[in-house]
């Protein structure tokens, strides 16, 4: 359905899923997403606690398990969500992990942690997701990426991380072409330094006073979510800092 402004989608019991959604970026969006009229299923690793930060109706919101470590809690995270809402219209694979891994330093096992992470879950719940986003006809998914995954900034950077994003965006344009005759848009959303704890310790990240707000990139993946057919964006950098290319 449409809304008559512009021909954006109507939010109004569309059915999302955010994994990620315990903190930072991912709270931010389910609580926009909530606010705009979604029914909403959140993907995270601590049920529990994230109940209590978001009481909401069951028949609105659900909260399921999810960890991107391990694969089987995909499968039942996204079916989950089709007994309790019985469709699905948008996914925003947030979840995501930053480790320092460059030539010098880190290990392997913190490369295949981001590649497990960052990659590898996106991809299982793209293909666990996508039949179902095709039904509609107005199928959206947004991946969280990162101003690393479009360009390498300098030797500050963990070429690890950079790799993984890197790789995510690369899946969404293969994603947009899989769904894209049956309505399916994809944005791989590129931003800079967000104020979540998980950049805190990153080397050469933008100042603190300059970091985006969580809820900037939460009204961004709102829109894109609403855009219509013809209003297809595959990627969208939202950077902190001026850049030649950026």
């Amino acid at each position: 359905m449409m809304t008559t402004d512009a021909n954006l989608l109507d939010a109004g019991e569309r059915v999302a899923m955010v994994s990620g959604a315990s903190r930072g970026i991912g709270e931010a969006i389910a609580r926009r997403l909530l606010g705009d009229g979604y029914r909403l299923s959140l993907g995270v690793r601590d049920v529990a606690a994230t109940r209590e930060k978001f009481p909401e109706d069951e028949s609105r919101l659900i909260i399921e398990r999810f960890d991107a470590l391990e694969p089987c809690t995909a499968d039942s995270w996204v079916s989950s969500t089709l007994d309790q809402f019985g469709a699905l219209d948008a996914l925003v694979n947030n979840a995501g992990i930053w480790k320092q891994v460059n030539f010098g330093s880190g290990s392997e096992q913190d490369l295949d942690d981001m590649w497990e992470v960052n990659v590898k879950a996106p991809f299982r719940l793209i293909r666990l997701a996508l039949p179902h986003l095709k039904k509609c006809g107005t199928g959206r998914i947004v991946n969280i990426a990162s101003t690393d995954g479009i360009r390498f900034r300098d030797t500050t950077c963990s070429i690890g991380y950079t790799m993984s994003k890197h790789a995510l965006v690369a899946m969404s344009h293969a994603a947009r072409h899989f769904g894209y005759d049956d309505g399916v848009r994809v944005t791989a959303l590129c931003p800079g330094a967000v104020d979540t704890g998980m950049v805190d310790t990153v080397p050469g990240v933008t100042p603190l006073a300059e970091r985006l707000q969580p809820a900037t990139v939460a009204h961004v993946v709102a829109t894109l979510l609403t855009l219509p057919n013809n209003a297809s964006v595959a990627w969208m950098p939202l950077n902190t800092r001026l850049e030649s290319t950026l």
